[in-house]
């Protein structure tokens, strides 16, 4: 009896060479899945070549609003970024194609799973790891990796079997949703080489920027974006920003990041929407949030990052995280204005119902109601500790 296999499908050469040889190498039935988190791709041409393959089925899913809801909220709340750089595009989409490809291979009677990428890289750790943490009864299968396949052995492959691919030779490697695009290869590997306007889709260089600079308001309610300008749905905020800052020729992040496998590898990505509404969540939080808990929440964030960025989704720390930065949320509220300009975004102004910031504390003017006098006995008490380590060391 033959078995059957769920294969996550780009429609790329990879995963179109995979239908025909797992297909072939298992004498399995192939349920190709494709999930839109809002990459931008025709899903019915997609679904066409993923048939013509060989696929018994295919199953699509729109999974825009569930990916911004679900998991973009939590990263902007959490100020996700690894290494401080990198906003998580990729890695947070990760965890949702792999709870797709469980709950297809559930429907289906499927006995295993498989995906397309390499033994190199981060995306095969985050999707084994969180299919192993739905199901650990489900087989996984990586053909790239465990198989050593090369694309010009694919290619043949596919001629052979006359499988419907493009071989165009691709200079870049790239993967993108919703929350931004990740490129690497190709001369990004030369770490001496600037980043080539052909890398770059979604960030203009800063010569062909517009010379005006553009506002746009941000408002939050309970950590998160709830309108930009007139606009309320979160997955419209996210793209128009890409697209506005993007003209400006802001959201390139160009830095070498730790893989989870070890090595180090340059990473571009073009992440104008993620960067600009972090920027204004933290200087919400800066307006709401009182010191002890700015000074802790960073060492979480990172800890945050660092557990998504690793395949870590599922992993429970990263829910008592998520518990511990929903509870600074609350008061995290109001409106920041951002100027976006020449490849720059910048705060203009901010405003919360719930702003620690006090005018009448803060000024210097006559109107101060801060008593002065305090501060002297507070100085004291507050440098005993040093003073009394000094002393110690001298000797006196």
């Amino acid at each position: 009896m033959s078995q059957k296999i769920v294969l996550g499908y780009s429609g790329g050469l990879d995963t179109t060479v995979m239908i025909k040889w797992l297909s072939e190498k298992y004498d399995a039935k192939i349920v190709t899945v494709t999930v839109d988190v809002g990459q931008r791709e025709d899903l019915n041409e997609i679904e066409e070549r993923a048939y013509h393959a060989g696929a018994q089925k295919h199953v699509s899913f729109d999974c825009k609003k569930e990916f911004y809801e679900d998991y973009v909220k939590k990263a902007i709340k959490a100020n996700a970024l690894y290494q401080g750089e990198y906003p998580l595009s990729t890695a947070l989409a990760r965890p949702l194609i792999a709870k797709k490809l469980v709950q297809v291979a559930r429907e289906e009677g499927a006995d295993a799973v498989a995906h397309g990428c390499t033994g190199k890289g981060n995306d095969q750790i985050r999707f084994e790891v969180s299919i192993k943490a739905l199901d650990p009864k489900l087989r996984v299968y990586a053909p790239v990796r465990d198989w050593g396949l090369t694309r010009d052995a694919e290619i043949e492959y596919a001629k052979k079997k006359g499988l419907n691919i493009n071989p165009k030779s691709k200079v870049y490697s790239v993967d993108q949703n919703l929350w931004g695009r990740s490129i690497e290869g190709g001369v990004l590997e030369d770490l001496s080489q600037a980043v080539p306007k052909d890398a770059l889709e979604w960030v203009v260089p800063l010569e062909e920027t517009p010379d005006e600079p553009a506002f746009v308001t941000v408002k939050f309610k309970q950590g998160v974006p709830v309108a930009l300008n007139d606009l309320t749905d979160g997955v419209q905020i996210v793209r128009f920003l890409n697209t506005l800052a993007g003209k400006h020729g802001f959201g390139l992040v160009d830095h070498v990041e730790d893989r989870v496998v070890g090595i180090k590898s340059r990473e571009v990505y073009e992440v104008p929407a993620a960067l600009a509404l972090i920027k204004a969540h933290r200087e919400l939080e800066k307006l709401t949030l009182n010191t002890h808990q700015l000074r802790l929440k960073p060492f979480l964030e990172a800890e945050w990052a660092r557990l998504v960025y690793s395949g870590l989704w599922f992993d429970p720390l990263r829910e008592n995280l998520d518990a511990f930065i929903e509870s600074t949320q609350k008061a995290v509220e109001g409106e920041v204005e951002l100027k976006l300009f020449k490849g720059s975004c910048s705060v203009v102004s901010r405003k919360s119902p719930n702003s620690l910031y006090k005018l009448s504390l803060a000024t210097y003017s006559s109107e101060s109601s801060f008593d002065q006098s305090l501060a002297k006995g507070f100085t004291e008490i507050w440098g005993l500790p040093t003073i009394l380590s000094t002393l110690k060391v001298d000797g006196a």
